[in-house]
């Protein structure tokens, strides 16, 4: 079973060990910690039985969102946990009057960019040399509120 809540400074040892483990330039405990305090900020966790499996968080100003964190432990993926925790950001971000929501994916993250489309998400640029380590362009990816997901379009 897949719980979504709300990210409390309770979560933030566990989520940078995820985050250690996932990136190859990885943010901090306190990075997080700081992020978790800004005013704009709304980050969400999903616990799989019990265990922290993931975390995602945006950054909201004025009427955009830039979905900032999405991350699964390996052994959590391909169980819907990104997918039930996007979905109730976007929720969540809708309820707080984000029109726009955007994002930024690796190139070569094809699962990632998969998910995203199905959940609304469309292609709308790229940002060239945006990672390290290594370097990599991004795919810039962007979606109305209320765009209905490919799930919900199915139905």
């Amino acid at each position: 079973m897949i719980e979504v809540r709300e990210m409390t400074t309770w979560d933030l040892s566990d989520v940078a060990q995820i985050e250690q483990a996932i990136f190859s330039e990885p943010w901090s405990k306190e990075a997080f910690g700081d992020s978790l305090r800004q005013p704009g900020t709304h980050y969400l966790t999903a616990r799989l039985d019990g265990e922290l499996a993931g975390y995602c968080g945006m950054l909201q100003c004025t009427d955009e969102a830039d979905i900032t964190n999405v991350a699964v432990k390996e052994d959590c993926r391909k169980r819907g946990v990104a997918y039930r925790m996007l979905r109730e950001l976007l929720r969540a971000g809708e309820e707080k009057g984000v029109k726009t929501f955007f994002l930024e994916v690796r190139q070569s993250n094809h699962a990632a960019k998969n998910l995203y489309e199905k959940l609304g998400f469309q292609y709308c640029g790229v940002r060239k040399n945006f990672y390290e380590k290594p370097r990599e362009d991004a795919a810039l990816m962007c979606r109305k509120a209320g765009s209905p997901d490919a799930k919900t379009a199915e139905m």
